[in-house]
């Protein structure tokens, strides 16, 4: 079967100059986020590979998969102005070109919430990732209150994918994470932007899993 084409013009460039300008506050989550991490990564969804200066020196080697042709291209000039051997490829998140359990970890950031399917996604991931090895995630997810609940699912079902390149803001990303066989080690729930009124995606999770030697 032919695969999907991932095409936002529009979305792509003002998610590029809006990731830009949160880097300040952005920056420290994805410095948590990949903290400690060594070996051979494959980051799903790369966009324009904000990610790629904060890794630390101890992974030896990133496969960045971005599908966007634009947000793409980008995360390759990001990719050779890195220290780091990284290797920007086009792809979608439910197909992953790669062998199983040939990476040490994967890396979810700010994407399991417009991928168009998320079981399919981190089965995937689950699937190329070695047994004992880690599951990286940062994502904008489901709120916790109820009122904020019932916003999220009416733009979801309304106006909000088609404005934002495919994003979702009413994914209960935790648990389609440990759906997938990977088990929670360690989450905190954050709040991004900080506001009075919170904003439909600002509730977030961060966090890392566990590909169980048990779990196939």
């Amino acid at each position: 079967m032919p695969r999907a084409c991932v095409h936002h013009p529009i979305f792509a460039r003002v998610y590029a100059k809006a990731s830009q300008a949160m880097e300040r506050e952005v920056g420290e989550h994805r410095d948590r986020l990949l903290a400690g991490l060594s070996g051979r990564v494959i980051e799903v969804g790369a966009g324009n590979g904000m990610n790629f200066s904060h890794y630390p020196s101890e992974v030896t080697g990133v496969v960045a998969v971005e599908p966007e042709p634009y947000l793409r291209n980008l995360a390759e000039q990001a990719a050779d102005q890195s220290s780091r051997p990284i290797e920007v490829v086009d792809g979608v998140a439910e197909e992953l070109a790669a062998d199983d359990g040939t990476f040490d970890a994967a890396v979810a950031s700010l994407v399991l919430c417009s991928v168009r399917s998320p079981p399919t996604a981190l089965s995937e991931m689950f699937r190329v990732v070695r047994p004992g090895g880690e599951l990286r995630f940062y994502e904008h997810v489901r709120a916790e209150s109820p009122r904020l609940r019932r916003v999220q699912r009416t733009l979801d079902a309304t106006i909000w994918p088609f404005f934002t390149g495919g994003d979702h803001a009413h994914r209960d990303t935790a648990t389609a994470i440990a759906a997938a066989g990977f088990t929670i080690e360690q989450m905190e729930r954050i709040t991004f932007p900080e506001s009075r009124i919170p904003l439909p995606t600002s509730p977030h999770i961060i966090g890392s899993a566990i590909r169980s030697a048990n779990n196939t």
